[in-house]
Protein backbone atom coordinates (compact mmCIF):
# COMPACT_ATOMS: atom_id res chain seq x y z
CA UNK A 1 0.00 0.00 0.00
CA UNK A 2 1.15 3.43 -1.22
CA UNK A 3 1.79 6.39 1.59
CA UNK A 4 -1.16 8.14 -0.15
CA UNK A 5 -3.47 4.78 -0.07
CA UNK A 6 -2.50 4.42 3.52
CA UNK A 7 -3.30 7.76 4.65
CA UNK A 8 -6.46 7.48 3.34
CA UNK A 9 -7.54 4.20 4.39
CA UNK A 10 -6.69 5.34 8.15
CA UNK A 11 -9.56 8.63 7.91
CA UNK A 12 -12.33 8.45 9.88
CA UNK A 13 -15.79 8.84 8.50
CA UNK A 14 -18.58 11.72 9.95
CA UNK A 15 -18.52 8.85 13.22
CA UNK A 16 -15.19 9.30 14.00
CA UNK A 17 -15.26 13.17 13.62
CA UNK A 18 -18.16 13.17 15.88
CA UNK A 19 -16.33 10.78 18.73
CA UNK A 20 -13.32 13.53 18.57
CA UNK A 21 -15.81 16.49 19.15
CA UNK A 22 -15.89 14.78 22.36
CA UNK A 23 -12.39 14.00 23.17
CA UNK A 24 -11.26 16.61 25.29
CA UNK A 25 -8.25 15.59 26.99
CA UNK A 26 -5.83 12.54 26.35
CA UNK A 27 -7.48 10.54 29.14
CA UNK A 28 -11.17 10.69 27.33
CA UNK A 29 -9.54 8.67 24.61
CA UNK A 30 -9.76 6.01 26.97
CA UNK A 31 -13.66 5.79 27.38
CA UNK A 32 -13.82 5.90 23.56
CA UNK A 33 -12.01 3.14 22.67
CA UNK A 34 -13.46 1.19 25.39
CA UNK A 35 -16.60 1.13 23.66
CA UNK A 36 -14.89 0.80 20.57
CA UNK A 37 -12.66 -2.15 20.51
CA UNK A 38 -13.65 -5.68 21.48
CA UNK A 39 -12.73 -6.64 25.51
CA UNK A 40 -10.05 -9.06 24.50
CA UNK A 41 -8.74 -6.01 22.59
CA UNK A 42 -9.34 -3.39 24.66
CA UNK A 43 -8.19 -5.40 27.78
CA UNK A 44 -5.09 -5.97 26.27
CA UNK A 45 -3.85 -2.71 25.84
CA UNK A 46 -5.14 -0.66 28.78
CA UNK A 47 -4.20 -3.95 31.23
CA UNK A 48 -1.11 -4.58 33.87
CA UNK A 49 0.41 -7.36 34.75
CA UNK A 50 -0.80 -9.06 38.15
CA UNK A 51 -2.55 -6.84 40.76
CA UNK A 52 -1.60 -3.94 38.56
CA UNK A 53 0.25 -2.02 41.19
CA UNK A 54 2.64 -0.93 38.77
CA UNK A 55 0.02 0.50 36.60
CA UNK A 56 -1.04 2.52 39.40
CA UNK A 57 1.80 3.98 40.59
CA UNK A 58 2.57 4.98 37.51
CA UNK A 59 -0.04 7.67 37.85
CA UNK A 60 -0.30 8.34 41.28
CA UNK A 61 3.71 9.48 41.39
CA UNK A 62 2.96 12.48 39.39
CA UNK A 63 0.00 13.90 41.69
CA UNK A 64 2.34 13.47 44.62
CA UNK A 65 3.74 16.96 42.77
CA UNK A 66 2.48 20.45 42.42
CA UNK A 67 3.61 23.29 40.49
CA UNK A 68 4.79 26.53 41.71
CA UNK A 69 4.69 29.46 38.92
CA UNK A 70 6.16 33.00 38.93
CA UNK A 71 3.93 35.35 37.90
CA UNK A 72 4.57 38.89 35.90
CA UNK A 73 6.37 37.49 33.53
CA UNK A 74 6.52 38.04 29.44
CA UNK A 75 5.30 34.72 28.39
CA UNK A 76 4.27 35.85 24.98
CA UNK A 77 7.39 34.27 22.84
CA UNK A 78 7.03 30.60 24.06
CA UNK A 79 7.85 27.71 22.41
CA UNK A 80 8.21 24.27 23.88
CA UNK A 81 10.43 23.09 20.81
CA UNK A 82 13.14 20.30 22.02
CA UNK A 83 16.27 18.76 20.57
CA UNK A 84 16.94 15.30 20.64
CA UNK A 85 20.05 13.48 19.41
CA UNK A 86 20.38 16.48 17.39
CA UNK A 87 17.37 16.96 15.94
CA UNK A 88 14.35 19.36 16.46
CA UNK A 89 11.46 18.46 17.30
CA UNK A 90 7.76 20.55 17.68
CA UNK A 91 7.08 18.92 21.35
CA UNK A 92 8.86 17.52 23.99
CA UNK A 93 7.07 13.86 23.51
CA UNK A 94 6.81 10.94 21.26
CA UNK A 95 5.00 7.49 20.49
CA UNK A 96 6.10 4.85 22.55
CA UNK A 97 6.16 1.60 20.67
CA UNK A 98 2.70 -0.48 21.12
CA UNK A 99 2.70 -3.93 20.11
CA UNK A 100 0.38 -5.33 18.01
CA UNK A 101 -0.91 -1.95 17.13
CA UNK A 102 -3.00 -3.25 13.51
CA UNK A 103 -5.32 -5.27 15.81
CA UNK A 104 -6.31 -1.94 17.69
CA UNK A 105 -6.15 0.31 14.68
CA UNK A 106 -6.22 -0.53 11.08
CA UNK A 107 -2.39 -0.49 9.98
CA UNK A 108 -1.83 1.10 13.75
CA UNK A 109 2.17 1.42 12.99
CA UNK A 110 1.67 2.98 9.52
CA UNK A 111 -1.28 5.51 11.11
CA UNK A 112 1.20 6.13 14.07
CA UNK A 113 4.15 6.27 12.29
CA UNK A 114 3.01 8.89 9.64
CA UNK A 115 0.88 10.62 11.95
CA UNK A 116 3.86 11.24 14.19
CA UNK A 117 5.89 12.83 10.93
CA UNK A 118 3.39 15.18 10.47
CA UNK A 119 3.67 16.64 14.06
CA UNK A 120 7.28 16.89 14.10
CA UNK A 121 7.94 14.13 16.69
CA UNK A 122 9.26 10.79 16.90
CA UNK A 123 7.02 7.42 17.41
CA UNK A 124 8.91 4.26 18.21
CA UNK A 125 7.60 1.07 16.66
CA UNK A 126 7.45 -1.63 18.44
CA UNK A 127 9.60 -5.31 17.58
CA UNK A 128 5.84 -7.07 18.70
CA UNK A 129 4.31 -5.27 15.66
CA UNK A 130 2.20 -6.73 12.61
CA UNK A 131 3.43 -4.82 9.45
CA UNK A 132 6.83 -5.22 8.09
CA UNK A 133 9.61 -2.27 9.67
CA UNK A 134 10.27 -1.59 6.17
CA UNK A 135 7.20 -0.80 5.22
CA UNK A 136 6.59 1.74 8.31
CA UNK A 137 10.40 3.19 7.40
CA UNK A 138 9.67 3.81 4.40
CA UNK A 139 6.42 5.18 4.49
CA UNK A 140 7.77 7.35 7.52
CA UNK A 141 11.71 8.19 7.56
CA UNK A 142 12.97 9.20 10.63
CA UNK A 143 10.43 6.38 12.66
CA UNK A 144 12.76 4.92 15.44
CA UNK A 145 12.67 1.02 15.75
CA UNK A 146 12.24 -1.09 18.92
CA UNK A 147 13.72 -4.40 19.11
CA UNK A 148 13.46 -7.67 21.38
CA UNK A 149 16.45 -9.33 20.38
CA UNK A 150 17.53 -13.19 21.91
CA UNK A 151 20.52 -13.76 23.63
CA UNK A 152 22.36 -15.04 20.37
CA UNK A 153 24.83 -13.06 18.73
CA UNK A 154 23.98 -14.42 15.40
CA UNK A 155 20.71 -13.89 15.47
CA UNK A 156 21.33 -10.10 16.70
CA UNK A 157 23.90 -9.46 13.82
CA UNK A 158 20.97 -10.44 11.40
CA UNK A 159 18.60 -8.69 12.52
CA UNK A 160 20.67 -5.63 12.94
CA UNK A 161 21.85 -5.51 9.32
CA UNK A 162 17.78 -5.96 8.65
CA UNK A 163 16.86 -2.47 10.49
CA UNK A 164 20.43 -0.43 8.55
CA UNK A 165 19.10 -2.11 5.23
CA UNK A 166 15.84 -0.05 5.98
CA UNK A 167 17.32 2.64 6.83
CA UNK A 168 16.82 3.26 10.27
CA UNK A 169 18.78 5.55 12.19
CA UNK A 170 17.59 4.46 16.37
CA UNK A 171 17.37 1.41 17.45
CA UNK A 172 15.70 1.01 20.77
CA UNK A 173 16.22 -2.33 22.36
CA UNK A 174 13.92 -2.96 25.28
CA UNK A 175 15.96 -4.81 28.32
CA UNK A 176 12.77 -5.33 30.63
CA UNK A 177 11.63 -8.28 29.43
CA UNK A 178 13.75 -11.48 29.36
CA UNK A 179 10.48 -13.47 30.04
CA UNK A 180 6.75 -12.49 29.04
CA UNK A 181 4.98 -11.26 32.47
CA UNK A 182 2.49 -12.92 34.34
CA UNK A 183 -0.61 -11.23 32.72
CA UNK A 184 -3.55 -13.01 33.81
CA UNK A 185 -5.62 -9.70 32.90
CA UNK A 186 -5.36 -10.74 29.46
CA UNK A 187 -6.70 -14.09 30.47
CA UNK A 188 -9.75 -13.29 32.06
CA UNK A 189 -10.21 -10.66 28.96
CA UNK A 190 -10.07 -12.99 26.88
CA UNK A 191 -6.93 -12.19 25.07
CA UNK A 192 -4.31 -14.51 24.44
CA UNK A 193 -1.38 -15.21 21.94
CA UNK A 194 -1.82 -16.89 19.62
CA UNK A 195 -5.46 -15.60 19.27
CA UNK A 196 -7.83 -18.06 20.50
CA UNK A 197 -10.85 -17.95 17.91
CA UNK A 198 -13.25 -18.86 21.15
CA UNK A 199 -17.32 -18.49 20.41
CA UNK A 200 -16.36 -15.59 23.35
CA UNK A 201 -13.99 -13.87 21.01
CA UNK A 202 -16.52 -14.28 18.40
CA UNK A 203 -19.10 -12.73 20.49
CA UNK A 204 -16.66 -9.71 21.10
CA UNK A 205 -16.11 -9.16 17.94
CA UNK A 206 -19.94 -9.01 16.73
CA UNK A 207 -21.32 -6.60 19.53
CA UNK A 208 -18.28 -4.04 18.25
CA UNK A 209 -19.30 -4.39 14.38
CA UNK A 210 -17.29 -0.96 14.09
CA UNK A 211 -13.92 -2.88 14.67
CA UNK A 212 -14.99 -6.06 13.00
CA UNK A 213 -15.51 -4.49 9.80
CA UNK A 214 -13.84 -1.56 9.95
CA UNK A 215 -10.37 -2.72 11.58
CA UNK A 216 -10.15 -7.01 11.91
CA UNK A 217 -12.15 -7.92 8.27
CA UNK A 218 -10.76 -4.95 6.30
CA UNK A 219 -7.43 -6.07 7.34
CA UNK A 220 -7.95 -9.70 6.23
CA UNK A 221 -9.68 -8.80 2.90
CA UNK A 222 -6.38 -6.12 2.18
CA UNK A 223 -3.69 -7.83 3.76
CA UNK A 224 -4.48 -11.40 4.81
CA UNK A 225 -4.37 -12.43 8.48
CA UNK A 226 -1.38 -10.40 10.09
CA UNK A 227 1.80 -11.85 11.20
CA UNK A 228 4.64 -11.31 13.16
CA UNK A 229 6.79 -9.80 11.12
CA UNK A 230 9.70 -7.96 12.88
CA UNK A 231 10.94 -10.44 15.44
CA UNK A 232 13.64 -12.12 13.31
CA UNK A 233 15.06 -11.82 10.43
CA UNK A 234 12.29 -14.31 8.87
CA UNK A 235 8.68 -13.35 8.73
CA UNK A 236 6.98 -14.87 11.83
CA UNK A 237 4.08 -16.61 12.46
CA UNK A 238 0.84 -15.72 12.17
CA UNK A 239 -1.29 -14.62 14.85
CA UNK A 240 -3.56 -17.20 15.42
CA UNK A 241 -0.88 -19.93 14.78
CA UNK A 242 0.15 -22.60 17.86
CA UNK A 243 4.38 -21.94 17.80
CA UNK A 244 3.81 -18.35 18.50
CA UNK A 245 5.81 -18.86 22.11
CA UNK A 246 7.95 -20.43 20.50
CA UNK A 247 9.10 -17.68 17.67
CA UNK A 248 11.48 -15.62 20.03
CA UNK A 249 13.41 -18.07 22.51
CA UNK A 250 16.54 -17.15 24.93
CA UNK A 251 15.36 -13.54 25.45
CA UNK A 252 16.61 -14.68 28.87
CA UNK A 253 20.32 -14.98 27.70
CA UNK A 254 20.10 -11.37 27.03
CA UNK A 255 22.76 -9.81 28.73
CA UNK A 256 25.48 -6.75 29.12
CA UNK A 257 27.65 -8.48 26.51
CA UNK A 258 24.71 -7.99 24.02
CA UNK A 259 24.86 -4.72 24.87
CA UNK A 260 28.74 -4.26 23.51
CA UNK A 261 28.01 -6.05 20.49
CA UNK A 262 25.53 -4.01 19.45
CA UNK A 263 27.11 -1.27 20.10
CA UNK A 264 30.04 -2.40 18.12
CA UNK A 265 27.94 -3.48 14.92
CA UNK A 266 25.36 -0.72 14.88
CA UNK A 267 26.19 2.92 13.89
CA UNK A 268 23.32 4.24 14.44
CA UNK A 269 21.58 5.81 17.63
CA UNK A 270 21.63 3.06 20.20
CA UNK A 271 18.57 3.47 23.18
CA UNK A 272 18.27 1.32 26.30
CA UNK A 273 14.65 0.89 26.85
CA UNK A 274 13.26 -0.13 30.68
CA UNK A 275 16.03 1.36 32.73
CA UNK A 276 15.22 1.50 36.69
CA UNK A 277 18.05 2.47 38.14
CA UNK A 278 21.16 4.50 38.26
CA UNK A 279 23.37 1.66 38.16
CA UNK A 280 22.13 0.28 34.67
CA UNK A 281 22.04 3.55 33.81
CA UNK A 282 26.03 4.31 34.19
CA UNK A 283 26.59 1.29 32.68
CA UNK A 284 24.73 1.94 29.30
CA UNK A 285 26.45 5.65 29.69
CA UNK A 286 30.01 3.79 30.11
CA UNK A 287 29.12 1.33 27.12
CA UNK A 288 28.30 4.14 24.95
CA UNK A 289 24.70 3.60 24.81
CA UNK A 290 23.41 7.10 23.31
CA UNK A 291 20.15 7.32 25.24
CA UNK A 292 17.91 5.48 28.15
CA UNK A 293 14.02 5.42 28.40
CA UNK A 294 13.24 5.02 32.02
CA UNK A 295 10.51 2.82 31.81
CA UNK A 296 8.84 0.09 33.79
CA UNK A 297 6.88 -1.39 30.23
CA UNK A 298 3.39 0.56 31.18
CA UNK A 299 3.10 -1.21 34.27
CA UNK A 300 2.94 -4.70 32.01
CA UNK A 301 6.45 -6.52 33.10
CA UNK A 302 6.94 -6.92 36.99
CA UNK A 303 4.19 -5.89 39.41
CA UNK A 304 4.97 -3.96 41.97
CA UNK A 305 7.59 -1.73 40.17
CA UNK A 306 7.95 2.02 41.56
CA UNK A 307 6.68 4.86 38.78
CA UNK A 308 9.70 5.77 36.64
CA UNK A 309 8.86 9.24 38.21
CA UNK A 310 9.89 8.15 41.38
CA UNK A 311 13.32 7.06 40.32
CA UNK A 312 14.27 9.33 37.56
CA UNK A 313 15.77 12.23 39.36
CA UNK A 314 18.42 9.27 40.79
CA UNK A 315 18.56 7.96 36.81
CA UNK A 316 19.45 11.91 36.08
CA UNK A 317 21.61 12.87 38.53
CA UNK A 318 23.96 10.16 38.35
CA UNK A 319 24.08 10.25 34.41
CA UNK A 320 24.86 14.09 34.63
CA UNK A 321 23.78 15.59 31.68
CA UNK A 322 26.00 13.04 29.31
CA UNK A 323 23.34 11.29 27.46
CA UNK A 324 19.84 11.93 26.96
CA UNK A 325 17.07 10.75 29.80
CA UNK A 326 13.72 9.77 28.45
CA UNK A 327 10.77 8.49 30.28
CA UNK A 328 7.59 6.75 30.11
CA UNK A 329 4.85 5.26 32.00
CA UNK A 330 2.01 7.34 33.01
CA UNK A 331 2.31 10.46 31.03
CA UNK A 332 -1.23 11.93 30.18
CA UNK A 333 -1.53 15.39 31.00
CA UNK A 334 0.52 18.66 29.88
CA UNK A 335 1.64 18.97 33.30
CA UNK A 336 2.83 15.24 33.65
CA UNK A 337 5.30 16.14 30.69
CA UNK A 338 6.51 19.00 32.41
CA UNK A 339 7.00 17.38 35.80
CA UNK A 340 9.17 15.27 34.00
CA UNK A 341 11.12 17.74 32.36
CA UNK A 342 12.03 19.52 35.83
CA UNK A 343 13.11 16.31 37.28
CA UNK A 344 15.15 15.83 34.70
CA UNK A 345 13.87 13.97 31.67
CA UNK A 346 15.19 15.69 28.32
CA UNK A 347 11.73 13.82 26.67
CA UNK A 348 9.03 11.70 26.98
CA UNK A 349 7.06 9.07 25.06
CA UNK A 350 3.41 7.82 25.45
CA UNK A 351 1.74 4.99 24.42
CA UNK A 352 -1.99 4.11 25.16
CA UNK A 353 -3.48 7.54 24.29
CA UNK A 354 -2.14 7.43 20.68
CA UNK A 355 -3.21 4.03 20.41
CA UNK A 356 -6.47 4.42 21.67
CA UNK A 357 -6.87 7.80 19.39
CA UNK A 358 -5.04 5.90 16.24
CA UNK A 359 -7.81 3.01 16.75
CA UNK A 360 -11.35 5.51 17.04
CA UNK A 361 -10.08 8.14 14.08
CA UNK A 362 -7.20 6.83 12.62
CA UNK A 363 -4.46 9.75 11.64
CA UNK A 364 -7.48 12.20 12.51
CA UNK A 365 -7.08 10.53 16.02
CA UNK A 366 -3.68 10.71 16.75
CA UNK A 367 -3.27 14.54 15.08
CA UNK A 368 -6.06 15.49 17.51
CA UNK A 369 -4.24 13.62 20.59
CA UNK A 370 -0.89 15.60 19.47
CA UNK A 371 -2.88 18.38 19.41
CA UNK A 372 -4.41 18.24 23.02
CA UNK A 373 -1.45 17.57 24.63
CA UNK A 374 0.39 20.38 22.66
CA UNK A 375 -2.11 22.50 23.75
CA UNK A 376 -2.14 21.90 27.43
CA UNK A 377 1.83 22.45 27.62
CA UNK A 378 2.19 25.68 25.81
CA UNK A 379 -1.05 26.73 28.07
CA UNK A 380 1.17 25.26 31.26
CA UNK A 381 4.05 27.00 29.87
CA UNK A 382 2.12 30.39 30.04
CA UNK A 383 0.83 29.64 33.79
CA UNK A 384 3.77 28.74 34.94
CA UNK A 385 5.85 31.73 33.68
CA UNK A 386 8.63 30.13 31.15
CA UNK A 387 9.19 30.70 27.80
CA UNK A 388 11.23 27.68 26.79
CA UNK A 389 11.36 24.26 28.29
CA UNK A 390 15.26 24.79 29.21
CA UNK A 391 14.09 27.64 31.86
CA UNK A 392 12.19 24.17 34.03
CA UNK A 393 13.86 23.65 37.64
CA UNK A 394 13.19 21.83 40.73
CA UNK A 395 11.86 25.26 41.79
CA UNK A 396 9.07 25.13 39.96
CA UNK A 397 7.86 21.80 41.71
CA UNK A 398 6.08 21.29 45.40
CA UNK A 399 6.52 17.70 46.98
CA UNK A 400 2.44 17.38 48.58
CA UNK A 401 2.48 13.91 48.99
CA UNK A 402 4.53 10.54 49.77
CA UNK A 403 8.03 10.54 51.22
CA UNK A 404 10.12 13.54 50.28
CA UNK A 405 12.54 13.51 47.62
CA UNK A 406 15.43 16.05 46.45
CA UNK A 407 14.13 18.13 43.87
CA UNK A 408 16.65 17.82 40.67
CA UNK A 409 17.47 21.52 38.80
CA UNK A 410 17.09 20.24 35.58
CA UNK A 411 20.03 20.70 32.96
CA UNK A 412 19.20 22.08 29.80
CA UNK A 413 18.90 19.19 28.10
CA UNK A 414 21.17 17.04 25.64
CA UNK A 415 21.49 17.67 22.12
Amino acid sequence: MTQAASSKASRPGSGGARRLRRVLALDDFEAAARSFLPRPIFGYVSGGSETCATLRDNRAAFSEWAMLPQTLVDVSARSQKRSLFGIDYSSPFGISPVGFSALSAYRGDLVLAQSAQRAGIPMIMSGASLIRLEDVAAAAPGMWFQAYLPGDAETILAMLDRIEQAGIGTLVLTVDMPVVSNRENNLRNGFSAPLNPTPRLAWDGLVRPRWTFGTFLRTILRQGMPHFENSTVERGPAIVARNVARHMPNRDRLDWSHVDLIRRRWTGRFVLKGILTAGDALKARDRGVDGIIVSNHGGRQMDCLPSPLRVLPAIADAVGGRMPVMLDSGVRRGTDVLKALALGADFVFLGRPFIYAAAIAGEAGVAHAYRLLAEEIDRDMALLGITALSKLSGSHLMRIAGVPAPIQTHHAGVA
